[in-house]
């Protein structure tokens, strides 16, 4: 990355906050009630676009209109800010669809994990726009109340010299590293090895979750990421949860077996944590792609640099 990349301006109460569906279609429709309302709680107006729900399919709408839908929300002027209603499957159908011009043009926040991750990605390398990775529409009301703050206060401005220190953290291989915030979810990362929307992870400090996915098949993307070279030359590994959707005892039996692992693949020179709160369950803090962070593992903090990017607002 050439130039820094630019920090969208904060929102302040009072401004629209958009929601869209890029990829799967609402399954829990109390889920999204109740995320409008926590967005409305704290101040903000919604406004959707497209259709939400459907009665089967794994598609909220085509991809020609879940585009033009994204382009509709970005070119309304009330709206500041764009949070994903879910994921599941479809962004990768409609990048080719886009206009990162006029992403570019009109920096606004995109906010979304899980196969959102690939729009996230884009905006920032097409885009050259810091994103959000953080909470769904749909997860937002049953994230913990650390990652809703983080949500509500990345968003307003308040969160950009953020000092992170988890409480849970698990320092797998010590050490101080220094990149740009990269990752999200491994199967979609995974997904875009071999075509244009993959970049270079050298120098990052890249983050990694997934979820209902059995240890041979995270055994299977984290060999396949380290043949093709993008776990050599990290300056930071941060994993995030993991979870199998089973009981607590197999779940820390998949992460600590996950992370031997990642031990055995990943290069040499870099720290490397275990239960970063970022992931498919309740804790989901929110961290902004593009930004240069700081791991410190004598204290386990994730320092944000916010002199690393570009402001406006």
């Amino acid at each position: 990355m050439t130039e820094q990349p630019v920090l969208p301006p904060p929102l302040r109460r009072g401004d629209t906050i958009g929601l869209f569906c890029p990829a799967g279609p609402v399954r829990d429709p109390q889920q999204l009630r109740a995320g409008i309302r926590r967005i409305e709680d704290m101040g903000f107006a919604v406004k959707t676009r497209g259709p939400l729900e459907t009665a089967d399919g794994y598609l909220a709408a085509g991809d020609d209109e879940r585009a033009a839908n994204l382009h509709g929300l970005w070119s309304d002027e009330e709206v500041r800010a764009i949070v994903a209603v879910r994921g599941g499957f479809g962004c990768l159908r409609m990048v080719e669809r886009l206009d990162w011009h006029l992403f570019r043009r009109h920096p606004k926040w995109l906010v979304g994990f899980s196969d959102v991750t690939i729009l996230l990605q884009g905006l920032l390398d097409r885009a050259n726009l810091v994103t959000v990775h953080g909470p769904v529409a749909t997860s937002l009301a049953r994230s913990d109340a650390a990652s809703q703050n983080a949500f509500f206060t990345l968003l307003t401005g308040g969160g950009i010299e953020e000092r992170i220190k988890p409480p849970f953290l698990e320092v797998l291989r010590g050490g101080e590293g220094r990149g740009r915030l990269l990752g999200g979810n491994l199967t979609t990362l995974v997904h875009l090895l071999g075509t244009s929307w993959d970049r270079s992870w050298d120098g990052a400090l890249l983050f990694l979750e997934d979820t209902n996915e059995p240890l041979y098949r995270l055994d299977r993307m984290l060999t396949q990421l380290a043949l093709a070279g993008k776990l050599q030359r990290l300056a930071g590994l941060i994993l995030g949860e993991f979870d199998t959707g089973a009981d607590s005892l197999n779940n820390l039996r998949l992460e600590e077996a996950l992370w031997m692992r990642v031990l055995e693949v990943a290069g040499p020179d870099f720290p490397i944590w275990g239960r970063f709160p970022v992931g498919h369950r309740q804790r989901n803090l929110a961290l902004p792609l593009g930004m240069e962070a700081v791991m410190d593992g004598a204290s386990g903090t994730l320092r944000l640099l916010p002199a690393s990017v570009n402001l406006v607002g």
